[in-house]
C-alpha cells in the first residue's frame, strides 16, 4: 500500500502547497488592506474550489464504474494521458511564475476588493479551483494504476497535511522555506512519476482498443521477476513500471522523460545563470507567502480595500438609510458545496441509470427469457424474476457458442435477483435451466456496436472426462509407489532402525502430500492416513490421533522403534485400502478446478505457518510436494485452459517457477530448512509468491465450472 501512496503523497504535498500558499496570499493581502471582515468571502470561494474537485473525483469514479471494461480502459487512458499534460504543465508553470506568485495574487485581490464580495469570491475559487482539479485528476489516475484506492488517498491525504502545516508555519514566519529549490526537486520526482502513468494510459488505451499494439511486448519479465519482492512493488508503485510492458509504453516513457526532463533541467540551469540582484529578489519575493504584505503598494492596496469597505457600507444601507435584511451567513457556503454535489450526484446517476433494454427478465421453463428485448453495449443489470415452480440456474449466452457472460444459479420460485453483465455487439439469449428440468433457450437478440465483451467458453461435464482420466491414472500411480514406501517405513520400525525410518517418512509423505487433488476423494481414508491433532481431546496422545503425523511424532520426540511399530504397521494397512478402494469411489469432475486454488490454500494455511509440524521440521518439503501437485493438475486443464484464457497460464507458469526456486532454496544437502527458522525476508517472500500463484489461479474455478446445458 505505501509504495502506491508514494506518488500521490507527493502530488498531495506539492498541490496542496501551491493552493496553501494562495490561500495565505488573499489572507495576508486581506489583512494588510484591513478588510478582515472580507475573510469570510475567501473562504467560501475556497470551500467551492474544494467542494468542485470533490465532485469532480466522484464523477470520474462512478462514471467509470458504470463503463463496459473496454471502455473503461480508453476512459482511464485518455485520463491518464490528460492527467500527465496537466502535470507536466504545472511543473514548468510553478517553476517559471513561483517569483511573481505573491505579486500577480495580490494585484487581483485588489481589483476584487474594488469590485465587490461576489467577486473576491469568485477570484479565490479560480486561484484555489485549478490545484484542486489537478489533484483530483492525477489521483484518479494513479489510484487506477495501483489497482486500489487506500493507499493513494493515505498518502494524498498526508501529503496535504504537511503542505498545510508548512503553509502555516510560513503564514506564521515559523518558518522559512526556499520555494524555488523545493519545487524543482518536487517537480523533477513527478516528471519520473508523470512518465510511468503515461506509460499506464497508453496501455489502458491498447487494452480498450483506441491505440494498436496490444501484444506487440518490448519485454516480458514475469517469469524472471518475483511480483511480490519489495523491490518490484517499490517499482511498480512509484514509477509504474511493470515486468511486462509493449513498445508504445517503452518508447512513450523513455521519449517524455528524457525530453521532459531535459527541458526542465535546462530550465533550472538557465534561472540560476541569472546575475545575483535576480536571484535575491526572487528569493524574497518566494521566500514565504507574507511577504506580500511588505511589498511596495500595500499602502495603495489597503486605501482600495477600505473605499471598496466603505463602498459596500453604502450600498448595504440604500438610499433611505435603512440597512437591508441580511440573508443567513450559512446560505452561500451551503450553497457552494451543494451545487457542485447536486450536478455531480446528477451527473454519475445519468451514467449509471439502466438503459431501456435493461429490465425484468422472466425465468422458467415457459416464459424463459420473456420481457428480455435488445440492451444497449454497456454495463447492464437486469433484474431475473423465477416465475415457475422450480429453482432455476439462467445464464446470459451467445446462441452461437453457448459462451456465457454472465450467470445466476439457485434462483428460488418467486424470487428476484440482479444479474450484472457487460454487453457489446453480438448476439444475446437467455438460457433457463430448471432443477430436475430441461434447460431452454430465449429468442435471441441482436446488439450494434458497443466494443468487445470477453464471455466464458462453457464447460460440459465430458469437456473433464480426458482430464479427469488422467489424473486418475497419476493418482493410481502415486498410490502404487505409496504401498511400497509405506511398507518399507513399517519394514524399518520392526527392524529397529530408527534413522532409515526418519527418511523413508519423509520421502513416503511427500508421495501422499503430491496427490493433493485427490483428497475429496480420498474420503475416512485421509483422516487416518495424515490426520492432524485438531479436535481430539488429548492432542498427540490421543488414541484417534494416526498416520503419518503420530509417526512424525515419535521419531522426533524420543519415543523408541518399538513403540511406533503398531502405528507404522497400521499406516501401511490403510494406505493399502486406499489403493483397493480408489477405482471404485466417485470422482467429481468440478473438484479438478477446484483443487487448483484449495491445495496450495492448505499450503498457506498449515505448511507454511509451520501448524502441522510434529517436530521434523518438513513442512516446506509437504510444501514442495504439494506445489509437485498443483503442477500436475495444471497439465492434465492446460488444453481447457488454453483455449479460454492462454495468459492465465503463462502467468502460474511463472508464478510456479519463482516458488519453486524460492522452495528449492531452502533444501540443502537432503535437509530441509524449517519453516520457523527463514530468515523474515525469505520467509515473506514465500509467502508473498503463494499468495500471487494463488490469487493468479483464483478465476480457475470459474473458468472451468461445469455448466449445464440441457
Amino acid at each position: 500500500m505505501w509504495d502506491d501512496a508514494f506518488p500521490s503523497f507527493l502530488i498531495g504535498l506539492r498541490e496542496g502547497l501551491e493552493g496553501g500558499l494562495i490561500v495565505s496570499i488573499l489572507i495576508a493581502t486581506l489583512v494588510r488592506a484591513e478588510a478582515k471582515s472580507r475573510l469570510p468571502q475567501v473562504w467560501t470561494g475556497v470551500l467551492a474550489a474544494v467542494a468542485l474537485a470533490m465532485s469532480f473525483g466522484a464523477v470520474l469514479t462512478f462514471s467509470a464504474a458504470n463503463m463496459p471494461t473496454t471502455a473503461q480502459e480508453a476512459f482511464g487512458g485518455t485520463l491518464s494521458v490528460i492527467a500527465v499534460a496537466f502535470v507536466t504543465a504545472m511543473v514548468f508553470w510553478m517553476r517559471r511564475s513561483a517569483r511573481t506568485l505573491a505579486g500577480e495574487i495580490k494585484e487581483k485581490v485588489t481589483g476584487a476588493l474594488a469590485m465587490g464580495a461576489g467577486m473576491l469570491v469568485v477570484t479565490s475559487f479560480l486561484a484555489v479551483g485549478r490545484e484542486g482539479l489537478e489533484t483530483a485528476l492525477f489521483l484518479w489516475t494513479t489510484a487506477q494504476a495501483a489497482g486500489e484506492s487506500a493507499g493513494p488517498m493515505i498518502g494524498a491525504g498526508v501529503g496535504i497535511a504537511i503542505a498545510t502545516g508548512l503553509c502555516w508555519g510560513l503564514y506564521r514566519r515559523v518558518l522559512k522555506i526556499n520555494l524555488t529549490k523545493f519545487f524543482t526537486a518536487t517537480g523533477a520526482v513527478l516528471i519520473v512519476v508523470a512518465a510511468g502513468v503515461l506509460g499506464y494510459g497508453l496501455r489502458d488505451l491498447q487494452e480498450g482498443g483506441v491505440l494498436p499494439g496490444k501484444s506487440a511486448y518490448a519485454f516480458d519479465l514475469s517469469r524472471s521477476i518475483d511480483p511480490s519482492a519489495w523491490y518490484s512493488t517499490l517499482v511498480q508503485g512509484v514509477f509504474n513500471l511493470t515486468p511486462t510492458m509493449t513498445w508504445l509504453q517503452v518508447v512513450a516513457y523513455v521519449g517524455y522523460l528524457g525530453v521532459v526532463m531535459a527541458l526542465f533541467v535546462r530550465g533550472v540551469r538557465g534561472a540560476t545563470a541569472k546575475p545575483a540582484k535576480t536571484v535575491a529578489a526572487a528569493g524574497a519575493a518566494a521566500g514565504t507567502a507574507t511577504d506580500v504584505a511588505a511589498e511596495p503598494g500595500a499602502g495603495a492596496g489597503a486605501g482600495a480595500g477600505a473605499g471598496a469597505g466603505a463602498g459596500a457600507g453604502a450600498a448595504a444601507a440604500g438610499p433611505s438609510g435603512v440597512r437591508a435584511r441580511r440573508r443567513p451567513v450559512w446560505l452561500v457556503p451551503a450553497a457552494v458545496v451543494a451545487v457542485p454535489a447536486v450536478v455531480a450526484g446528477a451527473v454519475v446517476a445519468l451514467s449509471g441509470s439502466k438503459p431501456a433494454g435493461a429490465g425484468t427478465v422472466s425465468v422458467s421453463e415457459r416464459d424463459c427469457g420473456k420481457g428480455f428485448t435488445a440492451p444497449k453495449p454497456g454495463r447492464q443489470t437486469f433484474q431475473m424474476h423465477n416465475t415457475g415452480d422450480k429453482a432455476s440456474e439462467v445464464y446470459l449466452i451467445d446462441p452461437a457458442t453457448n459462451a456465457v457472460y454472465g450467470e445466476i444459479e439457485g434462483l428460488a420460485p418467486g424470487t428476484t435477483r440482479d444479474l450484472v453483465a457487460t454487453v457489446a455487439g453480438g448476439s444475446y439469449a437467455w438460457r433457463c435451466v430448471p432443477t430436475g428440468g430441461k434447460a431452454v433457450t430465449s429468442a435471441a437478440v441482436r446488439v450494434s456496436g458497443g466494443g468487445a465483451a470477453k464471455p466464458v467458453v462453457p464447460v460440459a461435464e465430458a469437456d473433464l472426462a480426458a482430464p479427469l482420466t488422467a489424473y486418475k491414472q497419476y493418482v493410481n500411480q502415486g498410490l502404487s509407489t505409496l504401498v511400497a514406501q509405506t511398507k518399507q517405513l513399517s519394514d524399518d520400525m520392526a527392524g529397529g532402525d530408527l534413522n532409515a525410518a526418519r527418511t523413508d517418512w519423509l520421502t513416503a509423505h511427500r508421495t501422499y502430500a503430491s496427490l493433493g487433488a485427490a483428497y475429496g476423494t480420498f474420503q475416512d481414508f485421509d483422516k487416518k492416513i495424515n490426520g492432524r491433532t485438531a479436535g481430539l481431546p488429548d492432542g498427540v496422545h490421543d488414541k484417534a490421533f494416526t498416520g503419518f503425523h503420530r509417526i512424525e511424532y515419535g521419531l522426533w520426540n524420543g519415543e523408541s522403534a518399538s513403540d511406533l511399530k503398531a502405528p507404522a504397521a497400521q499406516l501401511a494397512t490403510d494406505v493399502t485400502g486406499l489403493q483397493k478402494a480408489f477405482p471404485t469411489q466417485d470422482f467429481d469432475p468440478a473438484d479438478l478446478p477446484l483443487r487448483t486454488h484449495e491445495i496450495l490454500e492448505n499450503t498457506l494455511q498449515f505448511e507454511l505457518t509451520g501448524e502441522t509440524d510434529q517436530g521434523s521440521g518438513t513442512t516446506l518439503a509437504t510444501a514442495d510436494a504439494n506445489l509437485a501437485g498443483t503442477r500436475e493438475l495444471l497439465g492434465v486443464l492446460r488444453p481447457l485452459l488454453a483455449a479460454r484464457d492462454a495468459r492465465l497460464l503463462s502467468v502460474a507458469d511463472g508464478d510456479i517457477t519463482r516458488m519453486q526456486k524460492l522452495l528449492d532454496s531452502a533444501h540443502h544437502d537432503g535437509s530441509w530448512t524449517p519453516v520457523g527458522r527463514l530468515d523474515p525476508i525469505a520467509r515473506a517472500r514465500l509467502n508473498g509468491a503463494t499468495g500471487q500463484l494463488l490469487e493468479d489461479l483464483a478465476p480457475v474455478p470459474d473458468l472451468l465450472e461445469i455448466r449445464k446445458s440441457a
